[in-house]
């Protein structure tokens, strides 16, 4: 085999996977669901949904029909870990798409593109160090519009708050920090144990970011959710992500690992992808069905990705 063949070989062969993640497995929506021992002993099981980076789009119709149908999933509790936004106009498409979920217990932060849109950038850049990168805003989002809806439906702002919340009848102590990606995070203004009492101490974050990461351990947290990270968004099958987008390993980049000796951490790899970077390889857009149960009930975490229809695809 010639050269000039071999090289025709490897460039159809790119442009294969290329067209594949950005028109097939980018609009692949997964569930990812998984059970963590975290609730205090003899808590009831809680069904938490984990949204994050929706990255919103007003022409996105699959992605607006497959996230309104995760209401039929009937959680009770749902968690919003950030970067709704990609577009200035993108809001009543995010509260359409969450329709009734938006009627059940629930919690938010935001991330950077809530706060800027996005702006084209070299998609070499994502490969670059982090420290190497010069941040590029967009314009202003309009994220207040975002949060004035989200909190006139009941769901609680947990920017810099900590709060106990009453879930499916029990009491959880949640508490939130701003964008460590921006640099907003001020975790002292949450810091200090958290309630023992609680049947779940629950933090969140947008950037799972070491720095924040460690204090909520120490402070006793049982479980951390946060989003960010587009669970690498290209992975190499048998080697995972590339990058994380943050200082977190590459080995959290998406699903459940410990963080210390007593608290779980959550990272969803997230529903989609800023305009300018519209790929995703070996990495299906989710959303997690995460049910928590009592310390102790289960040795090991158990945890699985299902692909599932959009309500109006279902036959």
């Amino acid at each position: 085999m010639t050269a000039a063949r071999i090289a025709a070989g490897v460039a159809a062969a790119g442009a294969a996977t290329l067209g594949y993640a950005v028109g097939v497995e980018r609009r692949h929506w997964t569930l990812r669901s998984a059970e963590l021992p975290v609730l205090a002993p003899g808590a009831r099981p809680i069904r938490v949904l984990h949204i994050s980076d929706l990255h919103m789009m007003p022409g996105q119709e699959s992605k607006q029909r497959w996230v309104a149908g995760l209401a039929d999933l009937e959680p009770d509790f749902v968690v919003n870990t950030g970067d709704n936004l990609a577009h200035p106009q993108a809001v009543p498409y995010v509260l359409r798409s969450l329709g009734t979920l938006l009627d059940r217990p629930g919690v938010f932060i935001f991330g950077s593109n809530d706060y800027y849109a996005p702006k084209p950038k070299n998609p070499a850049r994502y490969l670059m160090p982090r420290g190497k990168k010069k941040r590029i805003h967009g314009k202003h989002l309009p994220w207040r519009d975002l949060r004035a809806a989200f909190i006139e439906r009941g769901w609680l702002d947990l920017t810099h708050v900590r709060r106990t919340v009453d879930v499916a009848g029990q009491q959880v102590f949640v508490a939130g920090v701003d964008d460590p990606h921006l640099r907003r995070d001020r975790y002292e203004k949450i810091a200090g144990h958290a309630d023992r009492d609680a049947a779940l101490r629950l933090g969140i974050t947008h950037s799972p970011e070491p720095r924040v990461l460690d204090p909520f351990a120490d402070d006793g947290y049982d479980l951390v959710m946060a989003g960010h990270t587009h669970g690498g968004q290209l992975r190499i099958p048998g080697i995972g992500a590339l990058v994380t987008n943050c200082d977190l390993d590459r080995s959290r980049a998406r699903g459940v690992s410990r963080w210390g000796a007593d608290m779980w951490l959550h990272v969803s790899a997230g529903l989609g992808t800023s305009p300018f970077a519209p790929a995703r390889f070996a990495c299906p857009p989710e959303a997690s069905l995460l049910t928590l149960v009592p310390r102790g009930t289960s040795g090991e975490r158990t945890e699985k990705q299902t692909p599932r229809k959009a309500r109006s695809d279902i036959r």
